[in-house]
């Protein structure tokens, strides 16, 4: 069997996928597709890592030493062609808390930090948390595809007087993979108008097909400066409940308050078993997660088709990046709260309300495809199969 075809039973291990889809869906019945994690065990070099560590049987303060640095630096240069300095690494739990952190060391209450709606909602409150403001550049769906209108970026940067843009590349939950060109003229506008970047790249490595991931701070010097990025292992290979991720400042003068900012809080070290697995990952994973890219693109292009064949009413956004499918369901004609309830209650799967990720998200579903396939067609079937009776 292959690795990525077992189904294995989560229930029972306080997985917030599935331990909680009852709670949240009032239903034993429901199919979890919802949550971004993924239902497929981490490589064996990091299992096995791990084991090691544990038998070890001390877990005391641990040290992310500079071998740890030069294998996310080995990583970033052979998967995305992105010449690091190791200085420019610092660590977090997690991207979010990340992102509280860089708003609070680099940003001032009041001040307008813009981003590209439909979003991951953690980047709403992010920001309205801390006092400052959200911005909203809508991204345009043209056809199949969600664009960037620049027009409206940069009219709403100068009428806004925005501090900081939010970038999500690869997006979450559209799914687009920026090219190189889109990147560079957003950085030109954020440039010109003295925006600082912050880019959340924590998809970076699931990029799909043809598609080529590009590091916005990695297109020229002026950029990196200007760049604050995000990155983890954790979605990648699946390692999010060991909360390890890393933040990479080139611009020193942006690097020390968040570094002040982080040890303010208490987040001066990654965990001991999170380091041992980013490690092990980074060292041994390439091949895991060329295979698991593969069966990415097979479940997605499974999704687009079935749906295409078996009814008109709901449409696949195709995902050029990501395991998150975004699903418009506008022609069922039925409210946010009428669409929620139909896919719980009568296809009994659980997906991500898509109004949670904006206004612009209303009539449209996210569903999380990094699962076994007999798990993707059985959430697609169920979908298809209320949809006709809804119809009949």
């Amino acid at each position: 069997m292959n690795r990525f075809d077992e189904v294995i039973t989560r229930k029972g291990t306080r997985s917030v996928k599935w331990d909680m889809a009852e709670q949240l869906y009032q239903d034993k019945e429901v199919l979890p597709m919802w949550v971004a994690d993924m239902d497929f065990t981490t490589p064996e070099a990091v299992t096995e890592a791990l084991k090691e560590r544990v038998d070890h049987g001390i877990f005391g303060y641990t040290i992310a030493d500079d071998l740890v640095k030069e294998q996310i630096a080995d990583w970033l240069q052979t998967r995305h062609k992105w010449e690091i300095d190791t200085d420019w690494i610092s660590y977090s739990p997690g991207v979010i808390p990340t992102l509280h952190m860089i708003i609070q060391s680099l940003t001032e209450i009041g001040d307008h930090i813009l981003i590209q709606t439909p979003v991951y909602p953690p980047f709403y409150s992010v920001v309205k948390s801390h006092g400052r403001h959200v911005v909203k550049n809508p991204l345009k769906l043209n056809g199949e595809q969600y664009d960037i209108d620049f027009d409206d970026f940069e009219k709403k940067i100068q009428e806004n007087q925005v501090s900081m843009f939010i970038l999500c590349n690869p997006h979450n939950p559209v799914g687009r993979v920026w090219t190189k060109k889109e990147l560079e003229r957003m950085s030109e506008i954020c440039l010109k108008h003295g925006v600082k970047i912050v880019a959340d790249e924590i998809h970076a490595d699931l990029v799909l097909g043809s598609h080529q991931h590009t590091p916005i701070a990695s297109l020229s010097e002026e950029t990196n400066q200007n760049t604050i990025t995000c990155l983890s292992p954790t979605k990648t290979f699946n390692l999010a409940g060991l909360q390890v991720s890393y933040v990479l400042t080139a611009n020193k003068k942006l690097k020390k308050p968040l570094d002040k900012q982080f040890n303010n809080q208490g987040m001066f070290m990654l965990n001991t078993l999170g380091i041992t697995a980013l490690e092990a990952a980074y060292k041994h994973g390439a091949d895991w997660l060329d295979e698991l890219r593969t069966i990415l693109e097979f479940n997605r292009d499974y999704v687009i088709e079935r749906f295409h064949n078996k009814t008109d009413v709901i449409k696949v956004i195709p995902n050029e990046g990501t395991y998150l499918v975004w699903l418009d369901c506008r022609k069922l004609n039925l409210t946010q709260k009428e669409l929620k309830s139909f896919m719980q209650k009568q296809a009994k799967v659980g997906l991500n309300d898509g109004a949670s990720f904006g206004d612009e998200g209303e009539g449209f579903m996210r569903m999380n495809i990094a699962a076994p396939h007999t798990i993707v067609k059985e959430g697609v079937d169920r979908i298809i199969q209320a949809v006709k009776i809804k119809q009949s």
